[in-house]
């Protein structure tokens, strides 16, 4: 396996075969960019991509199929005022409702408009054509507009119900992928132009990353197409964000180590072999981890969560596949010059970008263990911000600007039974529908039950039940509950879905991050051949999540004003923060290793540090930043795992591995690779010299 590794990785960086590499990309792109613009073909935009696989609630969506003899989704319309609806308002309904046959489904007709107990509202379903979300958005669009025209003062139209919700959903992720995608690259270039501070070098980094985005988006394509993989709108905007973040950080370390092997090699063909050589282990390591790691969700039970996770796994192989082919292939093509203005020579001295990282490691290892300490104290007191954690959004929360239909939710809620536009849906066998009627409208909590229709053959009846509280209440919630202790049928609707979404929640957490913890540990064992070390980082990498956390909820509570953190901010949160965050320790500790087992312990990792720590800094910058994107989604669960990531990655980069590990590196001394070779003989003998010796080394450092 090492055999065959050396002459991968020498591939990409050799006189031929660097023309092999670009000219197999080239074709790969040409062949395979058509199918990455059809990803959005693919996804599953229904209500059960988002629900726990398995769960009753999503198992009633796919009952209902059974009676759909035609496709309908009904809009509502609702008319409110702050008094009792003058004569004049009332008309304008009645106009609207025959201007509204024209766009309901064929055959189908609008229903008299319902009117609210205070007299100051009126409701009016209109039976919409299609499920196509577009064709959904179009109708909607329309009746807005009716809707609008000519109000008489002090009237106000809203249109909402399942339709307005399935079309302002579709408004928000229209186009999305692409949206994140320009401002994603925006970003990375900018950061990359400070970082390389060349007018030419930061293109080579964004040309990878551009054609590992199309690999990863047709492998998706093909995998939602061929194989049934879940894709939703969710997880696609995900993945461009996680290619570009992760690539760019794999880009950074290969860089900096080609230009380190630029001073000593005049052949640049050799030096990117070796550069690839000595990082391609860590830059492996680490894509292995974060693959691995994401993987993990395939056991969630929620589907958004599963699809996240199986789907970043894609764009993590392509973006590493990508950053250690034609990456290299492109800088040893075009030669030395585009690190200009600062070209790296044979026998140069390296431009001096670490006498900040040097400082750090001295301060750190004058008194590593008041430095962990320290730094352990401030993570503990950003965690205790999660101590207040409000789990769960409403409907009405979802979005960080309310869309209309959330609006139209609202103003029925106010003037009607919470839940007459969304009941609650219970299909049973027809046989014992009239028993089941009966046990729902003896259930505590429920304001109406009526029966809704039978499939073709009659053999199953859907029954409506209006529920009390906003169909996401914990009173909708409850009645739901005895519900399906008293019914023997299946109950689904809004109430149920959020209900299962909760439970799933709690369970995929149970599951999920102790499976990710082991998997994790285990990558780092094998990287680092001890279990101290292991232990220690991935215990430094849980500390860093809950400072995420419990930063993260104080700036939605005192600054963003969200009233809740949706059910899978903490899970995918975790899974992205403990997977990425040990990106940065695999960097820094490959090459601590690499330096202990030439100059001792001490060394080693001061060594280590000064070397990595501006690559590492810039990397978490832009993998930050990146994850940032989404904090200006108007989807607030996306913009909340953008805000934890992002913060946990910046207290993991400038915190937790700058200062908290080599602290505790140093602190345990030795020890800290046991029971590896590594913690003994020359390393031991480093250690136990005596306090003058050990300042010698420190200033030889």
């Amino acid at each position: 396996m090492r055999a065959w590794l050396e002459r991968a990785v020498g591939v990409p960086g050799g006189r031929r075969g660097k023309w092999l590499v670009l000219v197999t990309w080239l074709i790969a792109v040409m062949a395979l960019g058509a199918l990455a613009g059809k990803l959005s073909e693919v996804q599953d935009t229904s209500a059960n991509a988002f629900l726990p696989r398995g769960a009753e609630s999503a198992r009633v969506n796919t009952e209902l199929e059974k009676f759909r003899t035609d496709d309908l989704t009904s809009a509502v319309v609702v008319y409110s005022g702050h008094d009792a609806l003058s004569e004049q308002a009332r008309s304008k309904v009645q106009a609207d409702r025959a201007a509204f046959v024209k766009i309901a489904a064929e055959g189908r007709q609008v229903p008299p408009a319902v009117a609210s107990e205070d007299g100051k509202a009126l409701m009016v379903v209109v039976p919409l054509p299609g499920k196509e979300q577009s064709v959904v958005a179009d109708k909607i669009a329309e009746l807005r507009r009716i809707a609008d025209a000519h109000a008489p003062p002090g009237l106000d139209a809203k249109v909402g119900g399942p339709a307005g919700s399935l079309a302002d959903a579709f408004t928000v992720f229209d186009n999305l992928d692409g949206t994140l995608m320009m401002a994603t690259g925006l970003i990375v270039v900018v950061l990359l132009l400070l970082t390389y501070r060349s007018p030419v070098l930061w293109l080579f980094p964004a040309l990878a990353v551009g054609f590992a985005s199309v690999l990863t988006q047709a492998g998706t394509y093909l995998l939602a197409k061929e194989a049934g993989l879940q894709v939703d709108p969710q997880s696609s905007g995900v993945l461009m964000v996680l290619v570009f973040g992760v690539g760019t950080d794999y880009a950074l370390l290969l860089i900096a180590r080609y230009r380190e092997e630029l001073h000593r090699n005049a052949d640049r063909h050799t030096a990117m072999q070796a550069a690839l050589r000595r990082s391609g282990p860590a830059v492996l390591a680490s894509a292995g981890t974060v693959a691995i790691g994401l993987a993990c969700l395939a056991f969630a039970d929620i589907n958004s969560s599963r699809s996240m996770g199986l789907v970043g796994v894609i764009g993590v192989l392509c973006g590493f596949l990508a950053m250690v082919t034609i990456l290299p292939a492109l800088l040893v093509i075009a030669g030395r010059w585009v690190f200009w203005p600062l070209v790296p020579r044979e026998g140069a001295p390296a431009r001096a970008t670490r006498p900040v990282w040097e400082r750090v490691g001295r301060i750190v290892a004058a008194r590593p263990r008041a430095s962990w300490i320290t730094s352990l104290a401030v993570t503990g007191a950003l965690a205790l911000g999660a101590l207040g954690l409000n789990m769960g959004l409403s409907q009405t929360d979802w979005f960080a600007n309310k869309p209309e239909s959330v609006v139209a939710q609202e103003k029925l809620s106010q003037h009607f039974p919470s839940g007459s536009a969304d009941p609650a849906t219970i299909i049973v066998k027809t046989p014992d529908a009239s028993e089941a009627v009966r046990a729902a409208r003896g259930t505590k909590g429920v304001v109406a039950v009526s029966t809704v229709g039978r499939t073709p053959d009659g053999t199953l009846t859907q029954l409506a039940a209006v529920l009390p509280g906003t169909p996401d209440s914990a009173a909708a919630q409850h009645t739901v509950e005895a519900l399906r202790q008293r019914v023997d049928g299946l109950v689904g609707g809004t109430a149920a879905q959020t209900l299962d979404k909760e439970n799933a929640a709690s369970r995929d957490l149970d599951v999920v991050v102790p499976l990710v913890l082991l998997v994790v540990l285990l990558v780092l064992v094998w990287l680092l051949r001890a279990l101290v070390a292991p232990l220690v980082l991935l215990a430094t990498v849980v500390v860093s999540y809950f400072a995420a956390l419990g930063a993260s909820n104080l700036l939605f509570d005192h600054v963003m004003g969200y009233p809740g953190v949706d059910w899978t901010v903490p899970l995918l949160g975790f899974v992205f923060l403990v997977a990425l965050g040990i990106d940065y320790n695999i960097f820094l500790m490959h090459r601590v290793k690499q330096e202990t087992a030439r100059h001792g312990h001490t060394r080693g990792i001061l060594t280590g540090l000064s070397s990595t720590g501006g690559v590492i800094s810039s990397a978490g910058l832009v993998l930050a930043a990146t994850f940032a994107v989404f904090a200006g989604l108007p989807l607030v669960a996306m913009a909340q795992m953008g805000f934890v990531v992002c913060i946990g990655v910046l207290i993991d980069t400038f915190l937790v591995r700058t200062i908290m590990v080599p602290a505790l590196a140093l602190d345990l001394g030795p020890r800290f690779w046991a029971p590896g070779r590594l913690s003994e003989s020359r390393t031991a003998a480093v250690a136990q010299a005596s306090e003058p010796e050990r300042r010698h080394t420190l200033e030889n450092v």
